[in-house]
């Protein structure tokens, strides 16, 4: 009996050590698997820092509006910083670190889904008109609406923005010359301008203009527009252009849109593979919390809640 029961021992003794092995072996998985993930996570965030940036850059030179590019900077280096302390976390096997990683990003995304969202609305209306026999669109601030038109089309703000776009030399890099020849009305009309160089740099279509060069237009190559406005604005003055004209408003909410919508595919794709990862180190923590409750991976809690009492 004595000899039965010193088998029994040994035996239950091997299965413990081989359970602890095996609890040891999910348990270093498992924090593999959270610090891959934050390492995937830390990646991410690159392009959502570069989106950022690029609206920066964007900012100084052609969309002129300079707050748009720091929720997606702020967000992109939050992302960084919680992974760095995410996958520290897996390295050092702490689970404050881990849980810290897994609420902050929580609320990251969040925040990413908002700024998706916000992008969207506020850029939903408005786009460029076609014109008859001409490569580019024109710019009217009627066709915009919401927030952004009002943002941009405050005076006080404009006068900024129309600053910004004339010291980018936006209007003076617009000229072009084939072997020295500047381009005449045919081949300008085909071009594709950009929003702000349609809606700054000339006057609207309807004004019936004639043209002499890229930023000089004269009066008499047909009716003004009655009904515009930006007719009366336009100056040939290189310092003036149609800076003051609604047009020109138009073009930079254009010029916003087109930026933002950019940006925000980026940020979707982003987030689809965020929350998926998010998901996955979710599941992971969630074994390793088990593990550390002596909660074998895969064992049911109403079996540990109420063992069984049957012994051999």
């Amino acid at each position: 009996m004595s000899i039965y029961k010193k088998k029994k021992k040994t035996e239950q003794t091997k299965i413990q050590n081989s359970e602890k092995s095996k609890t040891k072996k999910v348990m270093r998985s498992c924090n593999h698997v959270i610090g891959f993930v934050n390492f995937l996570t830390f990646l991410l965030s690159i392009p959502i820092l570069g989106g950022g940036i690029w609206l920066s850059s964007r900012a100084n030179s052609t969309d002129c509006l300079r707050f748009l590019q720091w929720p997606l900077i702020v967000i992109g280096i939050s992302i960084m910083v919680v992974s760095l302390a995410g996958f520290a976390g897996a390295c050092y096997r702490n689970k404050f670190l881990m849980w810290l990683y897994l609420v902050v990003m929580l609320l990251i995304i969040a925040a990413l889904i908002g700024f998706i969202i916000f992008a969207y609305a506020v850029t939903d209306k408005g786009s460029g008109r076609t014109v008859v026999n001409r490569g580019y669109l024109d710019y009217y601030l009627q066709d915009y609406s919401g927030w952004l038109k009002d943002r941009v089309s405050d005076d006080g703000y404009w006068g900024k923005i129309s600053s910004c776009i004339r010291d980018s030399g936006a209007c003076r890099k617009i000229g072009r010359s084939f072997n020295g020849v500047p381009e005449n009305s045919d081949m300008f009309f085909m071009r594709r301008l950009s929003p702000v160089e349609s809606g700054c740099c000339k006057p609207p279509t309807d004004c019936g203009f004639s043209y002499g060069n890229e930023t000089f237009w004269m009066q008499g190559g047909g009716m003004i527009g009655p009904n515009n406005p930006d007719c009366m604005l336009w100056n040939n003055d290189q310092s003036m252009l149609c800076y003051q004209c609604s047009s020109c408003k138009a073009g930079v909410l254009g010029s916003l849109k087109k930026s933002w919508r950019k940006v925000s595919v980026i940020n979707i794709v982003v987030l689809i593979i965020l929350v998926i990862f998010y998901v996955i180190a979710y599941a992971a923590y969630r074994n390793v919390k088990r593990i550390d409750n002596d909660e074998p991976a895969g064992e049911a809690r109403m079996t540990k809640s109420h063992p069984s009492h049957f012994h051999l």
